[in-house]
């Protein structure tokens, strides 16, 4: 039997479709404890630009690896273009420019090990 299920990971919700193939079966008891736990409501967002409020700053969306920069200094783009491309868990993830403008700055280099929330490129 398949039931759809929506879940919410850090202020994301996700729809699932799960299959439950033991449906009569009891549950360990790790997972009956799991299954019956509150949730705590998801952490706020993070912020998109540093502290000091630094107009066009485009933050990294995830933990990674920075694995090419697809627009560098001087490039101009438009809104969605891809900006940098990421690896994460064997994952490639692009980060788009949310805006048209120009590239400002790029604060990172390929091979880099990057952060959630940390500045990647700099529009202007």
């Amino acid at each position: 039997m398949r039931k759809q299920f929506r879940i919410t990971v850090n202020g994301k919700s996700y729809d699932v479709v799960a299959e439950i193939i033991n449906e009569g079966a009891s549950a360990p008891a790790s997972a009956a404890a799991v299954g019956s736990a509150s949730v705590a409501a998801p952490a706020a967002p993070k912020p998109a630009a540093p502290a000091g409020g630094e107009a066009g700053a485009v933050p990294c969306p995830l933990a990674g690896r920075v694995v090419a920069i697809d627009k560098p200094v001087g490039s101009s783009v438009q809104a969605g273009e891809t900006l940098i491309t990421l690896e994460a868990m064997k994952m490639n993830t692009t980060v788009s420019s949310p805006a048209a403008g120009t590239v400002k700055a790029v604060h990172v280099s390929v091979g880099d090990s990057v952060e959630e929330g940390q500045i990647l490129v700099t529009l202007g």
